[in-house]
C-alpha cells in the first residue's frame, strides 16, 4: 500500500504473525511521515509475533538525512520526538520482534535492530551494520543512547558508539549488533519468529516487559539536556554542514 506522503512501507500478515517490510526512499530511511507510519503500524499490529526488514535492498539506511538539513528547532524537536517514539513503540512491543537485516541498518537503522528481541544478518560481506554519528559530528540523543547502553555489551560499547565505524555481519555478529547470520536470511529470521511465538504468549510478554522496564525512561535532567542542547546542536549549522556533505559525497 502507498501512504499518501512519498514514504510508504508495505505488510504481509498472517492470523499468527505481522510481517512489516520498510520501504521508503533514500533505501528505507527513516523521516517524519515514515516514523509516523511505522509507529502506527507497530499498534496496529497488537503483539502479534513481528518480523520486521526492508525493502529495496536495505533494511534501513538510516535517518532521512535531506529532512534533518531542512529543519528548524521545533522541527528538529519533532522529528527527534518522533524518532524517540519509534524506538520505543518497537523496544517495548508487546509481543516476540525478530529483526531480519536484509541489507544496510546503519545509524538509525541499526537503533531499529537493537530494539529487537532477536536479530539475523543475511550472511554477505558488502552489508553494512553500525552506528556512525559520533563520526558525523551527531551527539546521541539520551533516549537513543540509553537503547545503545542496554543492548550493546560493555566489551563492544566503545568500539560501536565511539569509533562509529560501520560492519559487515560477521563483525557486526562479533560486536554483538546482530545474534546470527544466515545465507537465507528471511527463513532464518522467519524460523526464529515461529520459535519465539512458541512460547506461551503472557508469560513471554510479561518477561519482556520485566526486561525492558524504566531501561528508556529518561530523568528531568536528561529531558531538559535532550530540549537545551541536543536539539539546538543537531539544529547547528556546523552539523547541518557536515550532513550536506554526506549526501554530496553519496550522489
Amino acid at each position: 500500500m502507498r501512504a499518501k506522503s512519498d514514504s510508504c512501507y508495505k505488510r504481509r500478515m498472517s492470523s499468527e504473525t505481522h510481517e512489516l517490510v520498510m520501504s521508503a526512499p533514500g533505501r528505507n530511511a527513516l523521516s517524519s511521515a515514515f516514523m509516523q507510519q511505522l509507529i502506527d503500524e507497530l499498534h496496529r499490529a497488537a503483539g502479534k509475533p513481528l518480523l520486521l526488514s526492508g525493502a529495496n535492498g536495505a533494511f534501513s539506511a538510516g535517518l532521512n538525512l535531506k529532512e534533518v538539513a531542512s529543519l528548524d528547532l521545533d522541527g528538529m524537536a519533532r522529528f527527534l520526538g518522533l524518532l524517540d517514539d519509534l524506538i520505543d513503540a518497537l523496544y517495548l512491543y508487546p509481543g516476540p520482534t525478530v529483526a531480519c537485516v536484509n541489507g544496510h541498518a546503519i545509524a538509525g537503522g541499526c537503533m531499529l535492530v537493537l530494539c529487537c528481541d532477536l536479530r539475523i544478518a543475511v550472511d554477505d560481506g558488502s552489508v553494512r551494520i553500525g552506528l556512525n554519528e559520533v563520526p558525523l559530528g551527531l551527539e546521541f540523543p539520551p533516549k537513543l543512547l540509553a537503547l545503545a547502553v542496554d543492548r550493546i555489551a560493555p566489551r563492544s560499547r566503545d568500539r560501536v558508539l565511539l569509533e562509529g565505524g560501520l560492519h559487515d555481519p560477521r563483525t557486526a555478529l562479533q560486536l554483538g549488533l546482530i545474534d546470527e547470520v544466515a545465507g537465507d536470511v528471511h527463513a532464518a529470521a522467519r524460523t526464529t519468529l515461529e520459535q519465539l511465538a512458541a512460547a506461551p504468549r503472557a508469560e513471554y510478554v510479561a518477561t519482556k516487559r520485566v526486561l525492558r522496564s524504566g531501561k528508556l525512561d529518561l530523568s528531568t535532567e536528561q529531558r531538559r539536556y535532550f530540549r537545551e542542547h541536543i536539539v539546538p546542536t543537531w539544529c547547528s549549522e556546523a552539523v547541518k554542514a557536515r550532513v550536506r556533505a554526506r549526501l554530496e559525497s553519496k550522489r
